[in-house]
């Protein structure tokens, strides 16, 4: 028994402070001795901060089993945890509405305020009226004003701000996320959970409703946090939707990192969240040129609304127009209130438009798309709105109205942090001033020429340097820029990709933990545009024999 207490303290202990793997340790060897219920909750926290689900759901079925027996107000907390977990890691609202049920009428039999509040919280996410779930949200934060509870507080805040959101009170709403992820973040609660709840909320309620300025400036906020205790999108959904912000801001390495973890947390997730997460990483292989490997990811999603763009962008890059067409038009009605979606739809017609030199045609999928920009008050919708537009006028000739829009767009895609957006919208801006100021126009080229390569956008980068031939600059190409750019460590991680070692392996080598040395690899892959290990271990291998041949 002393043996067994001293575990659960020092479990306890380590999940205070975030160290996670000392306190899957600690609750393991506890487990092991005595499968108390406090042990099995918090082994399956344990699991659950590692991004181990599975565990984590075995764990803390088993913990709300015991507890029901011993303590249940202990059991309804954990079938609220477990309800938000089969929400937001599986997609299995079935479930999850079960969970919350039976935490409910667990809740009826005891007189405690703020478990009634907690589940409130819990029906909330698996709500789809959002006036309820506003209601409930209200509800829950008037019991935590009352019982002084803060993480309550802040987590009925940031739930009342998602629900303003889907309600179209999009300022109003994102003013109360903001609020409670600076709260959490703050420190005014007590449980780290405070955090990856309220950012959480935040980057799923701004993806729906295409705040993306507010999501960006959140993720380098959260870098302090991320650093100490890990990555807080601890769900699939959230994850999935932070590797894409990565991929979009132009740090390609860490959403290799990012994507491949929320493919695996979805791994036994239903097919809508595993779609996501794959449309995302689908998104990025097409920056990179990797069309055949972006289809692939995408087989046997291609119904799923979050693909959509994607497989559009993939049959353009293919050259396969009429199914681009005909897939994007069928799917235009089944768009409602997904308007990132939606815009880059628009966006892919108009640039089929312009393809097939119907410059009258992109002009009314830019004058859809500024309508969508004024409904969903999105910087990233008016980037592509004015873009398109730009688009549209210099294939009509209009310069000079074709530069006031680039200029416009290429202003906003650089607020959002954008790179490789910025770099196609100065591509396009230098055809609109290569007739008459050639020299800045090459210039813009070669601008955007440089962030092509060193992001690793190979078709765009191709394009870029045939345009420059064209106009009589000199433009090879010099591939990829990334050995100048790896880190030490990463360096020492490319030697050993030689050899052909696992993860692993690496990993006991280096004296690191097996998932810095993935997103190590991931980092070097990115940074010198390869596609998998076995390039890497080529180039690591042929590195090593220049090296040696240099210095005989």
């Amino acid at each position: 028994m002393a043996e067994t207490a001293a575990l659960l303290e020092a479990g306890g202990t380590a999940l205070a402070g975030g160290d996670w793997v000392a306190a899957r340790t600690a609750f393991g060897e506890s487990v092991s001795i005595d499968q108390t219920a406090e042990g099995l909750f918090g082994l399956g926290t344990a699991h659950w901060w590692l991004g181990e689900i599975r565990e984590a759901f075995s764990c803390w079925e088993r913990a709300y089993a015991s507890f029901c027996r011993s303590d249940p107000a202990q059991a309804v907390e954990v079938a609220v945890g477990l309800s938000m977990l089969h929400d937001a890691n599986a997609g299995n609202r079935t479930v999850a509405r079960a969970w919350a049920a039976r935490a409910a009428r667990l809740a009826t039999t005891l007189d405690e305020p703020v478990l009634t509040a907690w589940v409130l919280l819990a029906r909330s996410a698996v709500e789809d009226d959002p006036l309820q779930v506003a209601a409930w949200a209200d509800r829950a934060h008037r019991i935590a004003v009352q019982t002084g509870d803060r993480d309550l507080e802040l987590c009925a805040v940031s739930m009342r701000g998602s629900a303003f959101i889907d309600l179209g009170r999009v300022a109003e709403g994102g003013m109360l996320l903001d609020e409670a992820l600076a709260g959490a973040l703050g420190g005014e609660g007590s449980d780290l959970y405070t955090v990856v709840f309220t950012s959480c909320q935040l980057m799923r309620a701004c993806v729906r409703g295409a705040d993306f300025l507010r999501v960006i400036q959140w993720t380098s906020s959260l870098e302090t946090f991320t650093e100490r205790y890990g990555c807080p999108y601890l769900n699939a959904t959230c994850r999935a939707s932070y590797g894409g912000v990565l991929v979009s801001t132009g740090d390609w390495a860490r959403a290799e990192t990012e994507l491949a973890a929320a493919v695996d947390l979805a791994r036994d997730a239903l097919p809508a969240v595993r779609a996501e997460a794959f449309a995302y990483l689908a998104d990025l292989r097409l920056a990179q040129g990797r069309v055949d490997e972006a289809r692939l990811l995408l087989a046997g999603f291609e119904d799923r609304e979050v693909v959509l763009p994607v497989l559009v962008a993939g049959h353009l890059a293919a050259g396969e127009i009429a199914t681009a067409v005909s897939t994007a038009r069928g799917r235009l009605g089944h768009t409602e209130g997904r308007f990132l979606e939606e815009a880059r739809l628009r966006e892919l017609l108009g640039e089929v438009c312009l393809l097939e030199g119907d410059v009258a045609g992109a002009l009314e999928e830019g004058r859809y798309l500024a309508e969508l920009a004024a409904q969903s008050e999105s910087v990233l919708i008016t980037a592509r709105a004015e873009r398109l537009r730009g688009r549209a006028l210099l294939a009509g000739m209009d310069l000079a109205e074709a530069r006031s829009h680039l200029t416009a767009a290429r202003a906003q895609f650089s607020i959002l942090e954008m790179p490789l957006e910025v770099a196609r919208t100065r591509m396009a801006f230098a055809a609109a001033l290569v007739v008459e100021e050639p020299e800045p126009a090459i210039a813009e080229a070669r601008m955007a020429l440089t962030v092509f390569e060193d992001l690793g956008a190979a078709t765009d980068a191709d394009a870029a340097a045939a345009w420059l031939r064209s106009a009589g600059a000199a433009a090879a190409r010099v591939g990829p820029k990334g050995i100048g750019l790896l880190t030490k460590r990463e360096l020492d991680v490319l030697e050993l990709l030689a050899d052909g070692p696992s993860n692993p392996e690496i990993a006991a080598r280096l004296y690191l933990s097996r998932r810095t040395v993935e997103h190590h690899v991931a980092s070097v892959l990115s940074k010198l545009g390869l596609r998998n290990r076995a390039e890497a271990a080529a180039y690591a291998t042929r590195r090593r024999a220049s090296e040696s041949a240099s210095r005989m």
